[in-house]
């Protein structure tokens, strides 16, 4: 979404929720292509969106983890606390592309 790719814009109008370990990696994105400013920037906006997840989320996804090493540590988090809260876990990462609750987008 950050980086303006168009098959993203679908989105902008659905209620959106992140974690606080995605928007961690978020700014670290940012940070290296775009710079500090507009890395606080984009984290700023985020954070009105951002939950946090409970303590048994966080042990449900890295559960999730050892099963799957390739995901990152945020992202077995934002999928777990996405699917706690009733929500469709939104990404383009190939793996997860044939889990439940997962909208994949290229």
């Amino acid at each position: 979404m950050v980086r303006g790719n168009p098959r993203y814009r679908r989105y902008l109008g659905a209620e959106l929720r992140t974690s606080v370990w995605n928007l961690v990696e978020l700014y670290l994105a940012i940070l290296r292509d775009r710079g500090e400013t507009e890395a606080q920037r984009q984290f700023a906006w985020f954070r009105t969106i951002a939950i946090n997840p409970e303590d048994g989320w966080l042990f449900e996804a890295m559960g999730l983890k050892v099963r799957r090493p390739k995901l990152s540590y945020a992202d077995a988090i934002g999928y777990t606390a996405a699917r706690r809260i009733g929500a469709r876990f939104l990404t383009g990462d190939e793996a997860f592309r044939r889990l439940p609750d997962v909208e994949f987008c290229r």
